[in-house]
C-alpha cells in the first residue's frame, strides 16, 4: 500500500525528486543510518504532539467535525503539487470507489479523533491511537487472508490487554472520548486496509492527494450541520495544525528513508511521554501511570509485530504515526 507516510514525499520529495516511495512505504535505504532515522522520528513525534496540543487548545470552541474540516481545507494549499499527477492518473471506476471508501473511513476517524481530543486527556488519546496498527493486523487476517502466526496473535492479544489497562472498565468511568478513540483506531485501520488494494497501481502523490480531497468532501456535510463562525485566531490555530501535520509526515518519511522500521518504530513511544508531560504542564491533566503502562504494552506489541513482519520481509502493519490526522 502507498502509505500516509508518503504524504510529504508527494509535496516535497516527489516534486523535487529527492526521495521515492514504493508500495507500502519507503524503499529501503541503500545505507542504513539509524541515528538519522531516530532523529527524524523524534522530530516526527514533536510535530504530532504539537498537533494534539493545538487541537486540545481549540477544544470545543469549534465543533469536532468543523475543526477537522477546516484543518483539511486549510491544508489543501500543500496539495498544489499533486494536481498534475492526479489529473494524469486516469483513475478507473474501481480505483475511484476504493478512494471513496477510504476517504469515508478516514472522515469518520478524524471526526472521532477531534471529538476525543476535546474530552479526554492527551495521554489517553495518544496511547489509544497506538491500537490502529493492531487492528490492521487483525483486519488483514480476517478479511484479506493474511497469515497471523501464533506469536503475532499473542502480540495482538497483549495490545488489547494494554487497551484494557488504559480503560480499566469497572474501575474508572469510560467516557464518550474513550469510545470515540476506539472508533478512531478502527476507522484508521479500515482506511489503511482499503488503501492496500491500491498497492502499486498509482503513485504516492495520487494516493495522498485523493485522500485529502475525499476527506475534505466527506467532512463538508458534517461541518455544515454544526457550523459556527470561526474567529481569525481559530483559523490560524487550525492552519498551524495542517502545517505541523504536514511537517510530521515529511519528517517521518525522512526517518523511513534513513533506517528500517525496526529501528524507528520504538521511538514513537516517546510521543506518549511527551503527551503526558504536555497534558500535565500545559493543560493541568493528572499523570496516570496506568495510561503510561497500557501505552507501553501496546507499543511493545506493535514493535514486536513490526519486527516479525520485517523478518518475514513483508509489510502489513503500519507504523503508529502512519495513522495520524
Amino acid at each position: 500500500m502507498l502509505s500516509r507516510a508518503c504524504a510529504p514525499v508527494a509535496i516535497f520529495g516527489l516534486v523535487f525528486g529527492r526521495i521515492r516511495c514504493d508500495g507500502w512505504g519507503m524503499n529501503a535505504a541503500t545505507t542504513s543510518r539509524p541515528v538519522a532515522g531516530i532523529f527524524w522520528m523524534v522530530v516526527t513525534g514533536l510535530n504530532f504532539v504539537a498537533v494534539t496540543a493545538i487541537v486540545k487548545h481549540v477544544g470545543d470552541d469549534v465543533p469536532a467535525a468543523q475543526a477537522a474540516f477546516l484543518r483539511y481545507v486549510l491544508g489543501l494549499v500543500f496539495l498544489i503539487p499533486m494536481i498534475k499527477p492526479i489529473m494524469a492518473a486516469h483513475l478507473t471506476k474501481r480505483q475511484l470507489k476504493l478512494f471513496g471508501w477510504r476517504g469515508l473511513m478516514h472522515t469518520f476517524a478524524v471526526i472521532l479523533w477531534f471529538f476525543a481530543m476535546a474530552r479526554i486527556p492527551i495521554a489517553e488519546v495518544t496511547a489509544m491511537n497506538y491500537l490502529s496498527p493492531v487492528y490492521v493486523s487483525l483486519g488483514a487476517a480476517l478479511f484479506m487472508g493474511e497469515r497471523l502466526p501464533p506469536r503475532r496473535l499473542a502480540a495482538v492479544i497483549f495490545a488489547l490487554i494494554g487497551a484494557m489497562i488504559i480503560l480499566r472498565p469497572g474501575v474508572k468511568e469510560i467516557e464518550t472520548g474513550h469510545i470515540a478513540m476506539m472508533g478512531t483506531a478502527v476507522c484508521f485501520a479500515a482506511g489503511y486496509l482499503i488503501a492496500k488494494q491500491l498497492s502499486g497501481e498509482v503513485s504516492a502523490a495520487v494516493v495522498v492527494g485523493m485522500l485529502s480531497i475525499t476527506v475534505t468532501i466527506g467532512l463538508a456535510p458534517f461541518a455544515l450541520a454544526v457550523w459556527v463562525t470561526p474567529t481569525w485566531e481559530q483559523l490560524g490555530w487550525l492552519f498551524l495544525v495542517a502545517c505541523f501535520a504536514t511537517a510530521g509526515h515529511y519528517s517521518m518519511t525522512l526517518a523511513f528513508a534513513a533506517a528500517p522500521l525496526t529501528v524507528t518504530q520504538p521511538v514513537t513511544f516517546l510521543q506518549l511521554v511527551w503527551a503526558v508531560m504536555l497534558g500535565a504542564i500545559v493543560f493541568g491533566e493528572a499523570v496516570d501511570g496506568w495510561v503510561i503502562l497500557g501505552g507501553a504494552v501496546i507499543m511493545a506489541s506493535v514493535s514486536f509485530i513490526t519486527w516479525r513482519e520485517a523478518v518475514a520481509r513483508r509489510k502489513v502493519t503500519p507504523t503508529a504515526p502512519e495513522t495520524k490526522v
